[in-house]
């Protein structure tokens, strides 16, 4: 079969429902760790199970060109690589996760089918289902169907998953948080700034970061348990014909020996096997998440509509709209131009000699055994500087600028990050078009940032307290809110849900925030803020 009819039968693939330890007669690809079942509700992490084929010597992912006796194996996809963890099922809401390339044809392939967010989910769905079936089957039954293959050990256990898990959480929302706000301060605050508004910046360095580990082959691919050639090698090469084949089709036998790879197949492997990992987690959704912020985006468009963006003078209504718009026009086509030229760099390191990747020993010997005293240490660090800021000592009380401008912000965005990734967990699967979670924590961060927002421009509180609703702004909100992955669930939605889902998200959030800022605003007005940020 030659490789455009593989790749010709595609669809077929991502409509299996079997689930991923009923391969019969394959040896199952183990997680040698423990993730949490809940782990799979993360959007990086859905991918395509094994498909059962009569031949169990075909090379995973691979097909032999004309062979017409075993038309399943062309389009069976590679078994996961082995990882060393054991993670809850409901990991795969986690839209950070989900296996959707934000480019159509990543690959550039002559004929490609591609997967929308919708369709992932409700393969994701699917497969739960049948997962709970089967293992409500009796023991036999249930042994029957599903092989001889016996399903081994993780080498870690669930728990420490979850642990490892929450502490890369702690550990990169507390980075995330320090680069946005540097950010912020690099490019929003000197004379002359082309952009007054200071999400921008970090909203398009997030997404960046997001597609490339959206599109990312190798950083968890050697030593991680995958031997095969990337997607983009593989989509590059055609099939190889050896001395073998030449003499069959001379034979006239129309037999032959090349291989031809799926692209799509393989990426889908290496996904399952990405998602299983606590560090690409917390890559995605803890640095990610907390270094792009949707609620200080929706401030920004209020400040812009309510002239207070940057000192200026009145002006009419129409340049409130049309300053309103070109915050949600230039935020939004950034950050998904940031999402794209990642996915681009991405394939682009896949190509080089030695890119670069992460020793599977390094982060299973390392990693993971320093993570949780070093988050649990930075976030304790962060707390006691809270109560003992070090400008104290040759600094006035009332000239403190330390807890407002930096540690608040750090105290508070664990809680933040934690909270957006529970959300997601529990929310995301519910509704394959629409991803409730994601919604939810933003309009909902959006909704407290503003509140917030106004008690800190009331003439109440002292210093102390206006430093405290600072930090709740840049930490608890900023890291509950996302845009990288708000821009990544936009690119995999079909295109009408895709409106409808970012209409929505922008609609009501900034009508919360109208209906929360406006109030004060354009009725008592605001008060000079109470402490020096």
């Amino acid at each position: 079969m030659s490789h455009t009819t593989l790749l010709s039968h595609s669809k077929d693939i991502h409509h299996k429902d079997e689930p991923k330890d009923a391969a019969p007669g394959l040896p199952r690809q183990h997680n040698d760790g423990s993730v949490p079942d809940s782990y799979r509700n993360l959007v990086d992490d859905n991918s395509v199970p094994p498909i059962p084929s009569p031949n169990p010597d075909r090379v995973p992912g691979t097909a032999k060109a004309n062979d017409k006796d075993n038309p399943v194996a062309t389009r069976r996809p590679p078994p996961s690589p082995s990882a060393d963890y054991d993670e809850p099922d409901n990991y795969a809401n986690l839209d950070e996760t989900i296996d959707v390339s934000p480019i159509q044809n990543p690959y550039e392939q002559p004929l490609h089918r591609y997967e929308s967010l919708e369709e992932t989910r409700s393969r994701e769905q699917r497969l739960r289902r049948r997962e709970s079936e089967t293992r409500r089957q009796p023991a036999a039954e249930e042994e029957k169907d599903h092989g001889a293959a016996a399903r081994e050990k993780p080498r870690v256990s669930r728990l420490a998953t979850q642990i490892y898990t929450i502490s890369y959480l702690i550990l990169f929302s507390i980075l995330g948080t320090l680069t946005r706000l540097g950010l912020q301060a690099l490019t929003s605050s000197y004379p002359g700034t082309p952009v007054i508004f200071a999400s921008l910046w970090p909203n398009f360095a997030g997404s960046l970061i997001m597609g490339f580990l959206a599109e990312d082959w190798m950083l968890f691919r050697h030593d991680w348990g995958s031997s095969l050639p990337t997607p983009a090698v593989a989509s590059s090469h055609p099939p190889t014909t050896t001395a073998a084949d030449e003499e069959n089709h001379s034979n006239g036998s129309g037999t032959s020996s090349s291989i031809t790879i799926d692209p799509a197949a393989l990426k889908k492997s290496h996904a399952a096997l990405k998602k299983t990992i606590p560090l690409y987690i917390g890559l995605a959704t803890g640095f990610c998440g907390s270094l792009t912020s949707f609620s200080s985006f929706i401030r920004d468009m209020f400040l812009a509509l309510s002239n207070d963006l940057s000192p200026s003078t009145p002006r009419n209504d129409g340049y409130s709209l049309t300053s309103v718009l070109a915050v949600l026009l230039v935020t939004i086509s950034l950050s998904l131009s940031g999402l794209f030229l990642g996915a681009h760099l991405a394939i682009a390191l896949a190509h080089l000699p030695h890119p670069p990747h992460i020793p599977r020993s390094f982060t299973n010997l390392i990693l993971d055994r320093i993570v949780v005293p070093v988050a649990l240490g930075c976030w304790l660090a962060a707390i006691l500087l809270c109560i003992l800021p070090p400008d104290r000592a040759s600094t006035p009380a009332a000239d403190e600028k330390y807890r407002g401008t930096a540690t608040f912000s750090l105290a508070f965005a664990p809680l933040g990050c934690l909270a957006r990734f529970y959300a997601s967990l529990r929310l995301n699967g519910r509704v394959a078009r629409f991803p409730l979670g994601t919604f939810a924590v933003n309009v909902a961060g959006t909704a407290v940032l503003a509140a917030m927002w106004d008690l800190q421009h009331l003439p109440a509180g002292g210093v102390v307290g206006c430093q405290m609703l600072q930090g709740l702004q840049d930490g608890f909100c900023g890291c509950l809110t996302t845009v990288s992955t708000w821009v990544a669930e936009l690119a995999a939605l079909r295109r009408r849900h895709a409106y409808i889902y970012g209409g929505a998200s922008v609609g009501v959030a900034f009508g919360v925030a109208v209906a929360v800022m406006g109030g004060l605003r354009w009725g008592k007005g605001w008060e000079a803020v109470g402490c020096l940020h």
